[in-house]
């Protein structure tokens, strides 16, 4: 299996960052697969597939290149940069992120992607060219543009709510508690040791890095690491800033939105606080915005905001803002009251 040697420090320095261009890697590798690992991925899938399939096979040297960098079993490394490469942003732009895509030198996308496919080499005849970190990064860009950036808003607020609930579970239970089911395989086996995987690969020591732990709607997730490298402050006569190596955990958050309509409601629950109200209750179980519960309940933002305000002061839900968001999840009188109904 695969795992890291991660020391207190570089722990005790963990973070969650908001990454936009891993949104939209993890989309592409819905976009690539065709399966959905929820209906309200289906529905995306089905409406924005087509028109990423026709964009590919209209230029097979990209189409056969997003193959080759997503590869069998290993993402090639310039197609996922590990996020936030200063620390000086919590959330980068797209923009920004994508550039780094685009400025890979093509000698190291070429290596990269003999990695990615498992072999020694040649790359096959198509992908033996330079303009590779031009074509990936105009495909993530049109993947932004067309299938992402219209449910960023929405996205963003499900994302941050995860970043919430794991906060919760960190100081419940240690990061132990937050990490365990983070991703499958993923595991805090103790001694220092967090499994990443269940893969035979090497361990790496985690030793004065910067590491982050990224959310993403989709059901996909990847690792990711960069060596230390200088970044130029601007001005020839001021040296470069040497930044630590950062590692990255991309991971699926919990979040995503579902049919509301299959999710149970305890009868005496309904008659005690009303259906609608109930199911808002129902549903905090991790932290959510308004909006999010007006999407999961089809409710309306009036009556979802009366709802959250009579259970806010019956002390069964609490607030909390995340970012440009508050969000709200049950109290452990709200978990009390659930189980003695269900």
């Amino acid at each position: 299996m695969g795992w890291w040697q991660v020391n207190a420090d570089t722990l005790a320095g963990g973070r969650f960052v908001v990454s936009p261009l891993a949104e939209v890697i993890a989309g592409l590798k819905v976009l690539e697969q065709g399966s959905a690992a929820h209906p309200g991925e289906r529905a995306w899938l089905d409406t924005h597939r087509p028109a990423y399939l026709a964009r590919q096979s209209a230029d097979p040297v990209t189409g056969q290149l997003i193959r080759a960098a997503l590869g069998p079993t290993w993402n090639a490394d310039f197609l996922t940069p590990t996020p936030d490469p200063d620390g000086s942003r919590p959330v980068a732009s797209f923009e920004q992120e994508v550039a780094r895509i685009r400025e890979t030198p093509p000698d190291v996308a070429r290596a990269d992607l003999l990695v990615s496919l498992g072999i020694k080499g040649p790359l096959p005849a198509p992908l033996r060219r330079d303009d590779l970190p031009q074509r990936t990064a105009d495909t993530l860009e049109w993947v932004w543009r067309e299938t992402v950036l219209p449910y960023w808003s929405r996205r963003r607020r499900i994302i941050e709510a995860d970043v919430v609930a794991r906060t919760a579970q960190l100081s419940r239970g240690g990061w132990a508690a937050a990490l365990d089911d983070m991703r499958p395989g993923m595991r805090w086996l103790g001694g220092n040791r967090l499994q990443i995987n269940t893969r035979n690969l090497p361990p790496r020591e985690l030793s004065g890095v910067r590491l982050m732990f990224v959310p993403v709607t989709p059901r996909r997730g990847w690792v990711s690491w960069e060596a230390s490298l200088e970044l130029p402050q601007g001005g020839c006569a001021r040296p470069p800033v040497r930044v630590r190596p950062r590692y990255a955990v991309v991971y699926p958050c919990s979040g995503a939105l579902a049919d509301a309509e299959g999710t149970p409601v305890p009868e005496a629950l309904e008659v005690l606080l009303g259906r609608a109200r109930a199911m808002v209750l129902v549903l905090l179980d991790s932290p959510k915005s308004t909006s999010q519960l007006v999407a999961l309940t089809g409710q309306g933002l009036g009556s979802v905001g009366r709802h959250l305000r009579v259970l806010h002061d019956a002390r069964l839900v609490r607030r909390r803002r995340a970012g440009r968001s508050v969000l709200y999840y049950r109290t452990a009188a709200g978990d009390c009251l659930l189980q003695a109904q269900s």
